[in-house]
């Protein structure tokens, strides 16, 4: 049976994750912690309300916690859990190779 397309269809898989990131969006600059990770996006948790729909600014280490990553996006979905981010351009080291995903850094390693 074929149904209407996924609109939220990724174009590159994420992974669980557990990363501390600086954001700002236009309620303010935070720190929360990302939950997933992909090349195009992530999902940030936490309970304030974020608008969808607006520029995201975020910085966080990726693949060593001494080097910040920054990156921008869009706010593509918010919950009470936390927002989805889809970001202007992919990440290339967080592209799938071969199947696996590359390695990340994790709070819990420190």
């Amino acid at each position: 049976m074929n149904g209407p397309s996924n609109q939220n269809h990724r174009q590159f898989p994420r992974r669980a994750a557990f990363i501390i990131a600086e954001y700002t969006v236009k309620e303010g600059t935070f720190r929360e912690i990302i939950k997933n990770i992909g090349a195009t996006g992530v999902f940030i948790h936490t309970w304030r309300r974020i608008a969808e729909d607006q520029s995201i600014e975020l910085k966080f280490p990726v693949f060593e916690f001494e080097n910040q990553l920054r990156v921008t996006g869009r706010v593509v979905r918010s919950s009470p859990k936390g927002f989805s981010v889809v970001f202007d351009q992919p990440i290339d080291g967080l592209i799938c190779k071969e199947g696996h995903f590359p390695e990340i850094v994790h709070e819990s390693n420190r």
